[in-house]
């Protein structure tokens, strides 16, 4: 063995420094897949280039001062925030609540716990294809039943008024299985000795659940609630398959608009749409941080 091996192995050897052997096929796959994709989206939104990637010239900024001028943005935006202010609340309380009950150990909460999780693992596109089936206003069986009970027949994915939370129903039911599960450990770390302490000094269930349970549950709810919130302002899968951002573009969100302007409506301005995903990117970014510095706030708060 050579000198200059055995001092490599020397250096590598140390399980400080043997530690980023272990995490650089990580981190080549992580620079690979997001960071080059983010700073070739950075350089295309300066750019005038369709999805052909023909470059007309260079635009500078001009993309982002035009994003304050386009009212379809703005009510793509607006589409946005109205899933994502309905939608996580709407999956953290319902994970919550179920996490509570299912938490005790017994074989009907396990299968339950296995119940609700299965369809957070199955594709948003499945999903999709199969609650419009189920939904569709003329052969769909909900519709059929409503009109058997004397109700009327509701266009649910159709409909401007019901389209949007029609899509934000069927997200919590497929994804507040995932929020669910890691709620339920963090329930099974809590010491039953708080619970016992609390019921010796004759606290209810609720002043348990609100004094014990959701301040020990602080780390792991603040977690749901931000990828939680992260993937609702991304929210496009489901919306694509059921509604495509129709009737009259009321579910037509932030991501759906960049597909959109970039790939299906002419002139495929790609640089536009990368425009729009760089301030979409900001735009989770910023409200990560704030949710982020809110939720240690709290844990400090509750320490």
């Amino acid at each position: 063995m050579t000198k200059s091996l055995k001092n490599a192995l020397r250096v590598w050897n140390r399980p400080d420094r043997a530690a980023y052997l272990f995490i650089a096929p990580a981190l080549a796959i992580l620079f690979l897949f997001t960071v080059v994709p983010l700073l070739a989206t950075l350089v295309i939104s300066t750019l005038d280039m369709d999805v052909f990637l023909q470059v007309k010239g260079f635009v500078g900024l001009d993309h982002f001062s035009k994003l304050f001028q386009d009212e379809r943005l703005l009510d793509a935006a607006l589409h946005t925030i109205y899933f994502a202010g309905v939608e996580v609340p709407l999956q953290i309380a319902l994970a919550l609540l179920t996490a509570v009950y299912v938490s005790k150990n017994t074989r009907f909460r396990k299968f339950l716990r296995s119940v609700y999780f299965v369809p957070s693992i199955c594709s948003f596109t499945a999903i999709g294809i199969i609650a419009s089936f189920l939904l569709d206003p003329q052969t769909g069986v909900y519709p059929n039943y409503l009109t058997h009970l004397g109700l009327p027949r509701l266009e649910f994915f159709r409909d401007p008024t019901w389209a949007m939370p029609s899509v934000i129903l069927l997200t919590v039911w497929r994804s507040f299985g995932y929020s669910m599960i890691i709620l339920v450990a963090g329930i099974q770390s809590i010491p039953d000795s708080y619970y016992e302490a609390a019921q010796l000094d004759g606290a209810s269930k609720a002043k348990q659940f609100f004094s014990i349970t959701v301040p020990v549950l602080m780390p792991a709810l603040s977690f749901t609630v931000i990828t939680t919130m992260i993937a609702a302002l991304q929210v496009f899968d489901q919306i694509f398959v059921t509604t495509q951002g129709g009737p009259l573009n009321k579910t037509e969100t932030i991501v759906g608009y960049i597909y959109n302007t970039g790939f299906k409506m002419a002139p495929y301005d790609l640089g536009y749409a990368s425009a729009i995903s760089v301030m979409l990117f900001i735009l989770i970014m910023a409200i990560t941080l704030v949710m982020n510095q809110y939720f240690l706030r709290k844990e400090s708060d509750m320490a």
